[in-house]
């Protein structure tokens, strides 16, 4: 981002919904809450589009370990394989999970703390009971895609150039949103301070930063150049 010509920038604000919040979260992130007022902040900025990301699970949803027969079901810990429906040479590793983001359950809601008055779209994610969704732009099987939620034509038709991702959490939802992406051709960012993860700390950083570059996606902060950038275009 050399310099302000011909950048149209998004802001994506991944899954900031009940469930992943303290205190009654299902499966709630160390201080999900908290980033809140800093993404207020970032909503002001003068996107071509600002897009919110929601899980919406039904109750046999794959990724919920009560879905599981023991031993194999312990919330965590536990990990199972799926394959792609219509290939099943296309599989994918994932982690279990708590039941969280039923659709129409409060906690799949996003929280009130976010100004929802400001977004331009809402996109819903994880319908498909048989598939894991991590990322708001599709499953992550490919061969062929099984389900794609419209976001990348969405900004493409604004002629999108560099997607902002923020939200929860860091190290699972907000960097498969950030790593597709890349992947489909936008510059792509991680707000530092508008995530959290599920693991923190300073090594949990350092981790995630390096997974991001290796996928071609750039962990920023919030008063860093690249942000300036979308700032100055008022």
């Amino acid at each position: 981002m050399s310099s302000n010509k011909g950048i149209k920038a998004a802001l994506i604000v991944v899954d900031l919904q009940e469930d992943f919040c303290p205190p009654k979260g299902s499966l709630a992130v160390t201080d999900g809450r908290s980033i809140a007022p800093i993404i207020n902040d970032l909503l002001k900025l003068p996107w071509a589009l600002r897009v919110a990301t929601k899980d919406m699970h039904p109750e046999d949803h794959i990724s919920f370990a009560t879905n599981h027969p023991p031993p194999n079901n312990k919330p965590f810990e536990s990990t199972i394989t799926i394959s792609n429906p219509r290939n099943s040479d296309e599989t994918q590793t994932t982690q279990l999970w708590p039941v969280h983001c039923i659709a129409g359950s409060p906690g799949s809601e996003l929280i009130p703390e976010l100004d929802a008055t400001k977004l331009d779209d809402i996109v819903e994610k994880g319908q498909d009971k048989r598939l894991e969704m991590y990322s708001a732009f599709c499953t992550p099987f490919l061969n062929p895609k099984i389900v794609e939620t419209g976001l990348a034509k969405s900004l493409r038709e604004k002629g999108v150039t560099h997607v902002f991702c923020v939200g929860l959490a860091a190290d699972f939802c907000v960097k498969a949103t950030a790593v597709d992406a890349a992947k489909e051709g936008f510059e792509a960012f991680v707000i530092r301070e508008g995530t959290k993860g599920v693991e923190q700390g300073q090594e949990a950083d350092k981790k995630l930063a390096h997974e991001l570059k290796e996928q071609n996606v750039k962990m920023v902060s919030v008063d860093g150049p690249e942000v300036a950038k979308v700032r100055d275009q008022k």
